[in-house]
């Protein structure tokens, strides 16, 4: 039974009592999943393998999506990926990325980086275009738990299950209401919305999110090697240029399978307070991105100017988007839960959104599996615990990539000597506990078999499933001996 203070905590439900499920079942819980993003596709994913039912509901009217800007996973998510049975098939359309060089507008060298990270935490660093992997999730999902044209409107939830009310009037219920639904999440501000009503709003989760940075993305079509070198390597060729006081721009570059390159031109507003402006309120179409990057085509790059990728580019395939960031303190309240962009929205200096929004998705797996019997408490608690496990880390993954986007994209004094600083003068040694710091956390499905460690450093254990306690006993036991050997300062490079 539930008691009269967790009745009174969560707002009353407006349907039939008929059609609620039990208040204590020994089924698994039924999940709703709001947006088919790369976090949501990807739990759809991890819950596919086991027997918890699941359905998916996207507000767009199709399953496509542009081909965007390149993506980076680590070793942070690829053992996950690996336990699926997805790590060959990304494979075929990644690259691995061992090296970065840094330019100034004139392409002169600021710094070249080399960091084999397979040596040090068993996986290649590797880059692909992100619609790649989306197709790729998408794909293991079966059409009938994907729904599209869906958006939603609002939810009700209480001691007996939740309700999401669509746009087109359709209503379904379940167990549990996933936010998946990115940055600007429905299910977030209507959460939001009903907490602040209550008073249970925290202070910091009423802030807007920062807008620091614009960028324009996109991916060429496959381009000729001869005219631009290396795009056909084995590892992909990256390079990124920083502009100088006057021009306050970055402009980067990776090789992609398919002779292709994916690139980004990054503005920081701060410092361009007249372009901003007409940046935010010109109208957000081909053509206006068009006449925009007309100004930048005299750019230079590795491969000529910034005109020669644009003319490879096709005009449609150009989004334009903020760099926006916020890390929020509510991820979770009676049957809601929030994971990738709508919990955390990180600037993507390193990565680590999109690494981080997968390893949301493999922590809200394993607590969902532990669910035994479901019912209101037990759903509770385990919403509670995946938060937890969680936020710590990606409070610290979140406070790296400000330091990374001073480091890439600030023009700044400031920023340009602390970059001349960490590229030119930081030993190797320093930059390779770094790396292994930043993929110590490699979360593994608990219901799944697990994959062995891999390199040379420390794995942070996670916890055990209730249901399968044994899950990490042989790693613990690695890590032990592991930690033993690993000491001293950490900085946070690029």
């Amino acid at each position: 039974m539930t008691s009269n203070s967790d009745k009174n905590d969560i707002p009353p439900l407006g349907f039939k009592g008929s059609d609620l499920p039990p208040y204590i079942t020994s089924d698994p819980p039924k999940i709703l999943i709001i947006g088919a993003g790369l976090s949501g596709l990807f739990l759809g994913n991890l819950l596919e393998k086991t027997n918890i039912p699941y359905e998916i509901f996207e507000r767009a009217p199709s399953k496509s999506r542009p081909m965007g800007s390149v993506m980076c996973l680590s070793a942070g998510i690829l053992p996950a990926i690996e336990q699926i049975g997805a790590l060959d098939d990304l494979m075929k359309f990644s690259k691995p990325t061992r090296t970065f060089n840094l330019y100034t507008a004139d392409m002169g060298t600021i710094a070249k980086l080399v960091a084999d990270e397979v040596s040090v935490t068993g996986y290649d660093r590797v880059l692909f275009a992100r619609s790649e992997l989306y197709n790729l999730l998408l794909s293991r999902v079966p059409p009938k738990k994907i729904h599209l044209s869906k958006k939603l409107m609002s939810f009700q939830q209480n001691h007996q299950g939740v309700m999401a009310r669509f746009s087109d009037g359709s209503t379904i219920h379940g167990d549990v209401l996933v936010g998946a639904d990115g940055a600007h999440s429905a299910v977030r501000h209507h959460l939001f919305k009903t907490l602040k009503e209550q008073n249970k709003l925290p202070t910091n989760d009423m802030r807007s999110m920062n807008k620091g940075y614009m960028c324009f993305l996109g991916t060429t079509n496959p381009l000729d090697p001869v005219k631009f070198p290396d795009v056909d390597g084995e590892e992909s060729c990256n390079a990124m240029n920083i502009g100088d006081k006057s021009s306050p721009y970055t402009w980067v570059m990776y090789s992609v399978p398919g002779n292709r390159l994916c690139w980004n031109v990054i503005i920081q507003l701060e410092l361009a307070a007249v372009e901003s402006e007409q940046f935010r309120n010109s109208e957000w179409a081909p053509e206006s991105n068009k006449r925009i990057l007309n100004s930048l085509r005299h750019f230079k790059t590795i491969y000529g100017t910034l005109g020669d990728i644009f003319d490879a580019t096709n005009d449609e395939g150009v989004s334009r988007v903020f760099f926006e960031d916020m890390l929020y303190e509510t991820w979770n309240h009676g049957r809601t839960v929030l994971i990738g962009d709508a919990a955390h929205k990180m600037l993507p200096s390193t990565g680590a959104g999109a690494i981080n929004g997968m390893q949301d998705a493999v922590i809200l797996a394993n607590r969902l599996y532990d669910i035994q019997p479901t019912s209101f408490e037990t759903i509770k608690a385990a919403l509670s615990d995946y938060r937890d496990e969680r936020f710590d880390n990606v409070k610290s993954q979140y406070s790296n990539t400000h330091m990374s986007a001073r480091l890439q994209f600030g023009h700044t004094i400031h920023e340009r000597i602390i970059r001349h600083v960490v590229f030119n003068w930081m030993p190797k040694w320093m930059q390779n506990r770094q790396v292994l710091k930043d993929n110590a956390f490699r979360p593994q499905v608990n219901f799944l078999p697990q994959v062995p460690p891999r390199g040379t450093g420390v794995i942070i254990p996670q916890r055990p499933s209730t249901r399968r306690p044994e899950g990490r006993r042989d790693q613990d036991k690695d890590n032990d001996k592991k930690e033993k050997e690993e000491s001293g300062p950490c900085a946070v490079v690029l």
